[in-house]
């Protein structure tokens, strides 16, 4: 009988285990996304397709200040400004805008939330300080990246979006808040067939694998 019930049992908790692995990330995916978009810097939520940047009274004092969270203060430094969005690019591609950074280090990081990985990032590293529009797309989408806009293709619809922006001094920060504050998302203009750049042409390279 022991035996019997060994038989049964074993593949039970195999199927278990393995429903486990299955849900498990997408349970995680579902809170953190939730933590974002409700509960933001600790002020308000923050809505989908958009960027939210921490403010300067934040930055200047994350564990006092009346609008601090644990998102913002979490592996808190003292040189970086912050910023995070969650992109939903069922609803289409969304434009990311950089403004010329001159010598300030900055990055958008883009990270796919169901493995966790950062599959792109735009800024000093990886791209340059130039000004500079990104398509970022789904992994279905397919149209016409307008001139002048190169793409990023996203794994999944979900996009965890991440900017960091370096702060020289304590002097220096509302110039990095300025700056950070043109680092913008938008809805993607329309299809520009006289002028866009057919998909299979886009350009990509450079934003992959830099911090």
């Amino acid at each position: 009988m022991q035996l019997e019930h060994l038989l049964v049992f074993a593949p039970a908790m195999v199927a278990a285990w393995l429903l486990a692995l299955w849900f498990w990330p997408r349970v995680l995916l579902s809170v953190f996304k939730r933590a974002i978009l409700v509960r933001g810097f600790g002020d308000g939520p923050i809505p989908v397709n958009s960027l939210y940047l921490q403010s300067e009274e934040s930055f200047a004092d994350p564990v006092g200040s009346a609008t601090g969270s644990r998102l913002a203060t979490t592996g808190v430094n003292r040189d970086t400004l912050m910023g995070a969005g969650w992109l939903d690019l069922g609803k289409g591609p969304r434009l990311l805008h950089v403004p010329d950074a001159a010598d300030r280090y900055y990055s958008v990081q883009l990270t796919d939330p169901h493995t966790n990985t950062n599959f792109a990032y735009v800024g000093t590293r990886a791209t340059g300080t130039r000004a500079g529009d990104y398509l970022i797309t789904g992994p279905r989408w397919t149209g016409l990246v307008p001139t002048g806009t190169s793409r990023i293709r996203a794994p999944h619809d979900a996009v965890l979006v991440v900017v960091r922006v370096l702060v020289y001094a304590d002097s220096d920060l509302p110039a990095a808040h300025r700056l950070a504050e043109q680092i913008q998302l938008s809805a993607a203009p329309g299809p520009t067939p006289a002028r866009g750049t057919p998909d299979s042409q886009d350009s990509e390279a450079g934003i992959e694998g830099c911090r």
